[in-house]
């Protein structure tokens, strides 16, 4: 079985809090049961990047409103990392330090474009770059138009039938943008529209719980508490509950071991010279 994991991070290439921790860990531990798991995220300038050698596997375009936008999908060439790695290098959006913010912490005000380009371009290198997968991993609202692109987008009609997963880390970030917007998007049956609205704007997350095949939680409590409290998408978690699943977060036990974290181990180390040194007060 192939599956492709798409996500705004990745660890340790590109992690601001537990998003980046699953989806650099399950699949190197699915590749162990036989699952071929592959991790495609955008191409951040980013400091995992200097140094590394990649392969380019495939060159595209498309249309994002009036741009005409090149994009590339790059293969790292990483043992370490224990899975097939790509990245999605789209010049203007992603090619900039930061996933969400810069280094002074500001937002980017293109978020919206920048998500929707990653996900255009994702979907553009499965129809056209014959990728074999059985399986598309979205996680968070990042991802969370592809679903419904796959399914109803005119230009991703050959997509329709592969089924779809999503994650959901954290429902408090929503994407959501006004319909203002819609020319972003490709185009699709306005009939449709309505899986993609939610409180008369567009929410990536709340069409991925419609769109979707099957909407998994970080665990089996977190999915109950979403259907009472989930920033207003209470009752679309109580509609949509006969295909949601929470399963319980891991630890990659291989990276966050501390009998070998030298974070903890220096730690240690300064606790025990300082427990000497008080120590040797007291005799004195």
């Amino acid at each position: 079985m192939k599956v492709i994991y798409t996500s705004a991070e990745c660890f340790p290439v590109a992690k601001v809090g537990g998003l980046a921790d699953v989806v650099g860990s399950l699949p190197k531990y699915l590749a162990k049961i036989g699952v071929e798991a592959s991790v495609v995220i955008p191409a951040y300038q980013m400091p995992w990047f200097d140094g590394k050698f990649y392969r380019i596997v495939h060159q595209g375009y498309f249309h994002l409103g009036q741009e005409h936008l090149y994009f590339e999908v790059r293969y790292f060439i990483d043992d370490i990392l224990g899975f097939p790695f790509y990245t999605i290098h789209i010049p203007t959006k992603f090619d900039r330090y930061g996933v969400y913010a810069d280094a002074n912490g500001y937002f980017f005000s293109d978020e919206i474009e920048r998500n929707i380009s990653f996900q255009r371009a994702f979907l553009t290198w499965l129809r056209d770059g014959s990728v074999k997968v059985d399986l598309v991993h979205c996680h968070d609202h990042h991802t969370g138009l592809i679903p419904f692109m796959m399914k109803h987008a005119y230009e991703f009609q050959s997509l329709a039938d592969i089924p779809t997963v999503f994650t959901i880390h954290n429902e408090r970030y929503q994407g959501s943008f006004a319909w203002s917007k819609q020319y972003l998007m490709p185009q699709f049956d306005n009939w449709k529209s309505g899986l993609l609205d939610w409180n008369n704007v567009i929410n990536p997350l709340a069409s991925a719980v419609r769109c979707v095949h099957k909407v998994t939680t970080v665990s089996p409590n977190y999915m109950n508490e979403l259907m009472y409290d989930s920033f207003g998408l209470e009752q679309l978690f109580r509609t949509e509950s006969w295909k949601c699943t929470g399963i319980l977060n891991g630890i990659d036990n291989e990276v966050w071991n501390p009998a070998t974290d030298p974070m903890v181990g220096a730690l240690l180390k300064k606790d025990q010279i300082k427990f000497k040194a008080q120590n040797k007060k007291i005799i004195l």
